[in-house]
């Protein structure tokens, strides 16, 4: 009768588990590379007040500012938040094989939107940002989700570094990309232009990859609705987050749009809840020469590509060859409940 019971007991326990929502699950185990610019400080403060997350190490890359800004500034932020327990990485100071170009333009001075943080508790850590990856990679192979929202300079040195993390890694989910034209130019998204070459890198190593691109953050527009819904509340992340969220509305305002695209916070989003959009799977490579086209993400929607053969003078078209996808792509996004969700997780805090 004991064993019986304990039988009852363990397909009782295994039934609950099974229909246990998603956010009684065990945190996902996040490492967030970013170039904390203004929508990567309302990323890392969403993921920093999420308990879907269990954040494991930020890791800096230059882009929207130098490299020796966006550690700074990630240190400031971590430090406000009270989280000088996550370890805070430098790593890359330049792409792989072109100039840096950074973009305060959009984020103003010093990447926050011009808003000075007091100085950090916090002190970086000793590792260098893609070492600090493969280390802790390798420490929990399987369990360990990347979040990069800046370009992929440190995941592709620590992919060239050690190809062996590529099946360990959970999953990749990206800020980046577009599959409808770019803001850098007509083709191209900042991200994957500061970088493209590290992209392709990224984007062909072959594990789980989500691709949360220019053309879907801008269908989630952070606008004076949800601004004013921050300001209700008050808490220093909150404060900060409201001050930064107010920059970037004004700055669309001079633009002749109502609200801010939350690009760099959707994929953080993703993290949290893989329901907010909708990603079918393709292949995605990246354009590292066009003179037009350089930095673009072209997607094979199709999954096939024709099969040329030469006869004489000419190509003649003899099948369709399959095109294994590498990526979702996502493609539309339930953007006010995960504004809803974005503000729900700042207020007050």
């Amino acid at each position: 009768m004991k064993r019986l019971n304990k039988i009852i007991f363990q397909l009782a326990a295994a039934l609950l588990a099974c229909t246990l929502p998603a956010s009684a699950a065990a945190p996902k185990k996040v490492i967030f590379d970013t170039d904390p610019g203004t929508d990567d400080a309302l990323a890392l403060m969403l993921a920093l007040n999420s308990p879907e997350l269990d954040l494991r190490a930020i890791t800096v890359v230059p882009g929207n500012v130098t490299a020796s800004q966006g550690l700074e500034n990630a240190l400031r932020m971590v430090s406000l938040a009270n989280r000088c327990d996550i370890p805070v990485a430098a790593g890359a100071q330049h792409p792989l094989f072109q100039k840096l170009i950074t973009a305060e333009f959009w984020h103003g001075k010093n990447g926050l939107g011009n808003i000075e943080l007091p100085a950090s508790k916090c002190q970086v850590a000793s590792h260098f940002g893609p070492d600090l990856i493969i280390q802790m990679v390798h420490a929990a192979p399987h369990e360990i989700t990347l979040v990069p929202v800046g370009p992929l300079t440190n995941i592709a040195l620590a992919v060239l570094k050690d190809p062996s993390i590529v099946p360990l890694v959970k999953e990749v989910i990206l800020m980046g990309g577009s599959i409808a034209g770019g803001n850098v130019n007509a083709s191209a998204e900042a991200n994957i232009y500061n970088d493209p070459e590290a992209a392709q890198i990224v984007f062909q190593a072959g594990w789980p990859l989500t691709m949360v691109g220019l053309d879907v953050g801008d269908k989630t527009l952070f606008s004076k609705k949800y601004l004013d819904q921050l300001s209700q509340t008050h808490g220093p992340v909150n404060d900060f987050i409201h001050g930064v969220g107010k920059y970037l509305v004004d700055l669309s305002a001079q633009f002749g749009s109502s609200g801010s695209p939350m690009y760099d916070p959707l994929a953080v989003g993703v993290a949290i809840d893989a329901t907010l959009v909708k990603a079918p799977e393709m292949h995605v490579d990246v354009e590292t020469r066009g003179e037009f086209t350089r930095g673009e993400t072209v997607a094979n929607r199709h999954g096939m590509i024709e099969r040329n053969v030469v006869h004489g003078d000419r190509y003649v078209i003899e099948g369709i060859d399959k095109v294994a996808p590498n990526a979702k792509v996502c493609v539309d996004v339930d953007a006010d409940r995960f504004l809803q969700l974005f503000v729900s997780r700042i207020k007050g805090k």
